[in-house]
């Protein structure tokens, strides 16, 4: 079973990277998640039944899903699953019963790649393997490999639902990039029954062969995008008839950067793109902005949030344009419970890994914290764990590859912390 299994998580890792989708676009993926799912015999739920719409941001237009489900139709998508799929509502929650009393016990995965053109050079293992992308994205942050993981857990926990009590689920979360996909599910109410949650990611500096129990670190952030109009005007013949939209945007991307940072932890605001402009000798008429805000916790996000608010404010009312501000991505603050980490941890131990059970130092973000939250709120114990590897380059690089062999490891760990909860 156990060769067996690591060759069928290579197999799925591949043909995930080869296939790489965009948040809210996974339909191939998760037509394929639902497929596997179906034959082994798990009930699972899918699309808008485990995403409430109200709370989706950031997602695709309706022209760019479309063609994504056009092109998903053609490369290998599972069809009877794609009518739950081709509106862009992605997520899958699955759900094993052991008919026998004892907890639910949920683990978190994630399916969406990044838009970064894969490296085609020949050391390249992906190239040199034959699984390298087929489009212009990537799997640049291991969420094939989460994907494959999810799957190989589903699958240990249906062969062996014996040896476990409780309900389990497993959570394929669509858009994690960006902190997009996470706080629809968790609203629909996918973990309100949930005692134990367990989100995972693979990487992220953990040597290979090394575990974390609970990574506390994660910044709350939320991202905006900003629109700025005005009226254009002839640059030389009429400049006092124009609004200018660009100097609206050029102000507030100063201002931004000035906001005082706050004396009870990190701070961090970035803007990432700004457009503006059609003519050399037109006053801009539109203006658009990306940009992001971090804080150590919930509250000092809210702080960046309501300054640049502000500040965004002000730049229109200076230069006379209107705005529209649209957060397309949230998370939260977040601790894991140092009980459950150290549950998992001891799991982690069992299955040959060297282990840490909590770390606090500050990192990135991530929309898992809304589900991490919504469990804690309920009641129930939840954390974030981190399984090593080997990179090849840092996250989010064109040159991202893992070690394969770090997956069975993984997944062995999270089916033997699933038997330890079951007697809790």
């Amino acid at each position: 079973m156990t060769l067996v299994l690591k060759d069928k998580l290579i197999q799925w890792r591949r043909d995930f990277h080869q296939h790489p989708e965009l948040g809210f676009l996974e339909m191939r993926t998760a037509s394929i998640v639902a497929q596997t799912l179906n034959e082994l015999g798990i009930d699972f739920e899918i699309g808008t039944s485990v995403m409430d719409p109200n709370y989706v941001m950031g997602k695709p237009s309706d022209e760019e899903t479309k063609a994504h489900y056009l092109w998903a139709k053609a490369h290998g998508a599972v069809e009877v699953y794609l009518d739950d799929l081709k509106d862009g509502y992605t997520g899958i929650v699955a759900t094993i019963d052991t008919n026998k009393a004892g907890p639910t016990t949920a683990f978190r995965v994630d399916m969406d790649a990044l838009p970064i053109y894969e490296a085609e050079h020949d050391s390249h293992v992906p190239v040199k393997e034959g699984f390298r992308s087929i489009n212009n994205d990537m799997h640049a942050c291991g969420h094939d490999v989460h994907t494959s993981i999810g799957l190989g857990l589903a699958t240990l926990v249906q062969e062996r639902k014996d040896e476990l009590s409780g309900i389990i689920k497993i959570i394929f979360q669509p858009a994690e990039e960006g902190t997009r996909g996470a706080r629809s599910m968790a609203e629909k109410g996918i973990v309100d029954d949930v005692d134990y949650l367990i989100a995972s990611h693979i990487g992220t500096g953990v040597p290979m062969n090394h575990f974390l129990g609970s990574n506390n670190g994660f910044l709350a952030t939320t991202k905006i995008n900003v629109t700025f109009k005005g009226v254009s005007a002839h640059a030389g013949g009429n400049p006092e008839q124009g609004k200018n939209a660009m100097l609206a945007a050029a102000n507030a991307v100063i201002n931004l950067n000035a906001i005082p940072r706050h004396s009870e932890g990190a701070t961090r605001v970035n803007v990432g793109e700004l457009h503006a402009g059609s003519s050399r000798n037109a006053i801009a008429d539109f203006a658009s902005l990306k940009m992001e805000i971090r804080g150590t916790t919930s509250e000092i996000n809210d702080y960046m949030r309501s300054y640049a608010e502000s500040i965004i404010k002000g730049a229109a009312e200076m230069f006379q344009v209107e705005y529209t501000l649209e957060t397309v991505g949230e998370g939260r603050s977040a601790k894991g419970d140092t009980t459950l980490a150290e549950i998992v941890t001891q799991a982690a131990q069992s299955n040959g890994l060297e282990t840490t059970i909590e770390e606090d130092k500050p990192s990135g973000s991530e929309d898992a914290t809304f589900l991490i939250n919504r469990v804690q709120e309920k009641g129930g114990q939840a954390t974030y764990s981190i399984f090593g590897t080997e990179l090849k380059a840092g996250h989010h690089n064109e040159n991202f590859d893992i070690d394969e062999d770090s997956m069975l490891p993984a997944v062995n760990t999270l089916f033997d912390t699933a038997k330890r909860l079951s007697t809790q």
